[in-house]
């Protein structure tokens, strides 16, 4: 064990960048958030800028110590956690986006990803990345990027320019440009990464027109990764720890064993489910993906991803301005009419598993002259959990079994009516964990395990807690009878391509 007992967690995600601190038990002693500005160029587009993330990441992990009982000399290691998929292109010489991020729930790319289709490619992406061809994947956001700029391109070919996720952008600026290093989850999500040979894919760059000069060097989800420049926080401090969000929330709820199963709910909902050293094919167009990899040794996962999750509540606050915060809504969700049979299909940003439509778009159906608030806000939850429903039925279609259980974390699972909602809805025990930030608790737990904070993934099992389960208590009748009417509203946003 280390004498140092903390360990610092960035979690970087869609909405904000948030920095926790955790003892060698897996509490939290401090946390600072920040929100993340949104841009929104053309429909459909969305960006962030990289150096605001860069500045807040700063901010938020000095305020974090500020706000704690310890100081940056008692913090062992440094972990990262990110938003997946998301594109940053840097200048090597003076760490400087060039573009503002493309952000993964990007669709720019939807007709390019079209035409990639219509040549044939999808089985070639398939049966290497363990992804389908879609604008969610940082691929085609960084052929854009190239394909937009003939300058860009130049400097991209002569190697001035680097290309990452978010981790990895900020692993570089942290160690002041020394480390130009992408964790394995990420670098499985860019539909550029052989996650067999683990290895990028000469092919697919070739392809994609994508120079392998900007290309980040893969490595394990812990090891020696850099230490931080000392004006960060007044002295150096390693960096030991990476890994994608969802990646990272699966390993924070401890699900080291195959057959176990998580789902998160923040910006969207991802579920992911332990396949161990086995890279499952979906037959049902969920995706294969890289859980973690410890010393060279990858476990997978078949994931199913929702776009839209609480960024539909956020739209219902900050679009509809219908509500005033995010907990309005299990009072408001509580009193809608149970006779009502209005459907919110939350497809902003095209339908993600396992529809994988990037022309669908939102829509409310069902709406009656007696519908108000409370039943648009009901609908706008029922969603989060007929999605969940979608992505257990593929997985269980594909072969596995039905969950014993369903771990839960991200910050909508603070809502006991949607966690009830969600048992009743899968027929399924939900169990939300006593830390429900389990996304920054895997970053903390990863570096921690290097730096000697945790001996080892034995004593991460013995940190999760239970906070509260949610049995089912829904007859299956009206269980059914609700869940045909979301599959029928889903059918009439479809795009029809």
């Amino acid at each position: 064990m280390s004498s140092k007992r903390y360990v610092l967690a960035i979690d970087q995600g869609t909405t904000s960048t948030r920095a926790m601190i955790f003892d060698a038990e897996g509490a939290s002693i401090g946390m600072a958030q920040q929100e993340l500005r949104q841009i929104y160029p053309r429909p459909g587009w969305v960006e962030h800028d990289a150096e605001e993330i860069w500045r807040a990441t700063v901010d938020v992990c000095r305020n974090a110590i500020a706000r704690s009982s310890i100081s940056a000399i008692d913090i062992a290691a440094i972990g990262i956690t990110n938003q997946r998929e998301t594109v940053v292109l840097w200048d090597r010489a003076t760490g400087q986006p060039v573009h503002n991020a493309i952000v993964w729930q990007d669709r720019r790319t939807a007709d390019f990803c079209d035409q990639l289709r219509s040549s044939g490619l999808e089985e070639t992406v398939r049966s290497r990345t363990g992804l389908l061809i879609d604008p969610y994947f940082s691929a085609t956001k960084l052929a854009w990027l190239l394909q937009h700029s003939s300058e860009l391109r130049i400097r991209a070919e002569r190697g001035e320019l680097a290309f990452g996720t978010i981790e990895c952008f900020l692993l570089w600026r942290l160690t002041g440009g020394k480390a130009h290093l992408s964790d394995a989850t990420n670098a499985s999500r860019t539909m550029l990464y052989d996650i067999h040979k683990q290895a990028w894919d000469e092919e697919l760059l070739k392809l994609l027109r994508i120079p392998a000069a900007v290309l980040p060097e893969v490595v394990d989800n812990f090891g020696e990764f850099g230490v931080t420049t000392a004006d960060f926080l007044g002295m150096p401090i390693p960096v030991t720890g990476m890994a994608g969000d969802q990646q990272a929330a699966s390993i924070g709820q401890a699900c080291f064993e195959p057959g176990m199963i998580k789902s998160t709910y923040g910006t969207g909902c991802f579920v992911l489910l332990n396949t161990g050293a086995d890279a499952i094919t979906s037959r049902n167009r969920l995706l294969t993906t890289i859980a973690y990899r410890f010393a060279g040794q990858a476990c997978y996962a078949l994931e199913g991803s929702i776009f839209i999750a609480g960024a539909a509540v956020q739209w219902l606050r900050d679009g509809l301005k219908i509500i005033q915060a995010s907990g309005d809504t299990e009072t408001l969700a509580q009193s809608a009419s149970p006779e009502s049979q209005v459907y919110m299909v939350p497809a902003f940003t095209g339908l993600g598993a396992p529809y994988w439509d990037p022309h669908a778009r939102g829509a409310i159906l069902g709406l009656t002259r007696d519908s108000g608030v409370a039943e648009i806000v009901r609908a706008t939850l029922d969603a989060v959990c007929y999605q969940t429903r979608d992505l257990i039925e593929a997985m269980t279609a594909d072969g596995a079994a039905k969950p014993v259980a369903l771990r839960v974390d991200g910050g909508m699972v603070a809502n006991d009516w949607l966690m009830q909602r969600l048992a009743d809805m899968l027929d399924v025990p939900v169990e939300r964990p006593a830390v429900t930030e389990t996304t920054a608790l895997g970053a903390a737990f990863l570096a921690g395990l290097y730096a000697g904070v945790y001996p080892d993934a034995a004593k991460l099992a013995s940190i999760w807690r239970k906070d509260k389960g949610f049995a089912p208590a829904m007859a299956m009748e009206q269980r059914e009878k609700l869940y045909a009417g979301w599959k029928d509203a889903v059918a009439r946003t479809r795009s029809g391509k």
